[in-house]
């Protein structure tokens, strides 16, 4: 059976949890239209399709996908972050990573694949297994896999359910099955459960997590991502920041890499 555009459209409209009356107001469309759009009796124009995915908030890999289920092409490029249109992305990138040494930082595709790191980075992959380190690089399995971080993070339970919680939205809101099949290896890893909810003054879950001395250090966590994209790479890439949560932690990422 054929998808097209509508079929699309709907999907997206329910997964905003909207009803065809509410998107038709915020897009200014008539709602007679928009039904006949979702039932395939009226097919869109390319700029109704970018017009009512704009208010969806589809992202660009989506829209041009909605794109080509309506018999149009794409609208946004894919480049790689090597061809020539993304050189100052890349460098952009490179010196945000050089600028947040000591403390580590990456830089994760969609799919939490990644991209680049400063040397910081060492702090959590210096003990892990080899083979999770072989690229593609997932950095959330490298952080919950037990021959990853896992064993050193000295509250798992609790950074796993942050984790497994970020991840399940992600993949809710964007209805990628590469999400979902990552949340559900995930969850099938060992780690315990959280019987306790963070408390309501807690400003952000915190990552403790030990040295190979068993020093604990704790960092909170930024994620970053790049304004006004129009390209799908650069769309989908996040930095993601960590900063020293206390004093000791400061001190000891400022005197040197922490080395087994």
């Amino acid at each position: 059976m054929t998808t097209h555009a509508g079929d699309l459209l709907r999907e997206w409209r329910q997964r905003r949890r909207l009803s065809q009356l509410d998107l038709a107001i915020q897009a200014n469309v008539s709602s007679r239209h928009l039904s006949f759009v979702e039932t395939g009796r009226s097919r869109p124009t390319s700029e109704m399709i970018l017009h009512l995915a704009e208010h969806l908030d589809v992202p660009l890999r989506d829209r041009n996908a909605l794109l080509l289920a309506g018999g149009y092409a794409p609208a946004y490029p894919e480049r790689g972050l090597a061809e020539p249109e993304l050189k100052a992305v890349q460098a952009a990138l490179k010196r945000v990573l050089a600028g947040h040494e000591p403390y580590p930082a990456v830089v994760v595709n969609r799919w939490w694949e990644l991209v680049d790191a400063n040397p910081g980075i060492a702090v959590f992959t210096q003990h892990v297994k080899p083979d999770l380190l072989q690229p593609p690089v997932n950095v959330l399995r490298l952080s919950l896999h037990p021959d990853g971080m896992a064993p050193r993070i000295a509250n798992l339970p609790e950074w796993r359910a942050h984790v497994l919680t970020r991840l399940h939205r992600q993949a809710q809101a964007t209805g990628d099955q590469r999400l979902a099949d990552l949340h559900d290896e995930l969850m099938a890893y060992p780690g315990g459960q959280s019987d306790k909810p963070p408390a309501a003054t807690d400003v952000v879950v915190p990552l403790r997590y030990r040295s190979q001395d068993e020093e604990e250090l704790s960092f909170i966590s930024l994620t970053t991502i790049l304004g006004t994209p129009m390209d799908v790479t650069v769309e989908e890439l996040a930095i993601e920041s960590f900063y020293p949560a206390d004093d000791a932690t400061a001190a000891a990422l400022l005197t040197g890499p922490i080395t087994s």
